[in-house]
């Protein structure tokens, strides 16, 4: 063997049976367990359209003006016919939740199982349980006909950087992703562009993916709006086919 020459056993190549028999065993429990999830939202969302992904933090509390905020814009998209996605804790999730239990479409919870927090809100139609973040961001991105971030903190930009990414190089369709309060959000956006378009690790192009709106009805009108100029709500098939790689 090369000197250089670097290796990593495979299954059968260990020796260890009773290590070998844990191994495979907690392996494959592992995989039905992400596929169950994935399985199961599925059977559970497939049919659900039209639909706005709610995102923001856990730490706001019910007397915030974004919480009483996100109240209102879900209620109001839970009764023009747009059920309401959210990660199904509290804070901001729980105030998305509860505006759409509210109104007149389904309220639905994606929730993930945390070592020090996020019990599931009690405003909720459809309640999912995940173990595995990455099958909750599938979800979140899959069933959503726009994005709503309201200020948070790493969870909400790693949902942002999610469904961005998906967008620019083209692995889901364009939606509208609009981040509310030029206070808490125009800093990063000022950071894009002047140090990432600056670098050149993004363009303005990209930048426009993204909107900061304030207010209430301003927000209602960019989801309505850009889905008048589409004349549908929903993927397109060739969108829906696109999504099976997310």
């Amino acid at each position: 063997m090369a000197d250089n020459e670097k290796n990593v056993l495979n299954l059968r190549q260990v020796t260890d049976v009773e290590r070998l028999t844990t191994l495979k065993a907690r392996e494959s429990w592992s995989m039905f367990s992400i596929m169950s999830e994935f399985i199961e939202t599925t059977e559970r969302l497939s049919e659900l359209h039209p639909a706005v992904t709610i995102f923001g933090s856990a730490r706001i509390h019910p007397d915030n003006p974004y919480y009483i905020q996100c109240m209102e814009l879900s209620r109001r998209l839970s009764d023009a016919g747009f059920a309401v996605i959210s990660g199904g804790g509290p804070g901001i999730m729980a105030a998305a939740n509860r505006g759409a239990f509210e109104g007149k479409s389904l309220s639905v919870g994606l929730n993930i199982d945390l070592p020090h927090e996020q019990q599931p809100n009690r405003w909720q139609n459809i309640t999912l349980n995940f173990r595995h973040f990455f099958a909750r961001k599938v979800a979140f991105a899959k069933y959503a006909d726009a994005f709503v971030l309201f200020p948070g903190g790493f969870g909400t930009m790693d949902e942002m950087s999610e469904v961005l990414t998906l967008i620019q190089t083209g692995k889901s369709r364009r939606i509208p992703v609009i981040l509310v309060g030029t206070s808490f959000w125009q800093g990063l956006l000022d950071w894009f562009r002047n140090t990432m378009v600056a670098h050149g690790t993004l363009t303005e192009a990209d930048l426009g993916l993204i909107e900061i709106i304030d207010g209430t009805d301003q927000i209602l009108d960019a989801i309505f709006n850009f889905y008048e100029k589409k004349h549908h709500l929903g993927p397109s098939e060739d969108e829906r086919q696109k999504m099976l790689y997310l």
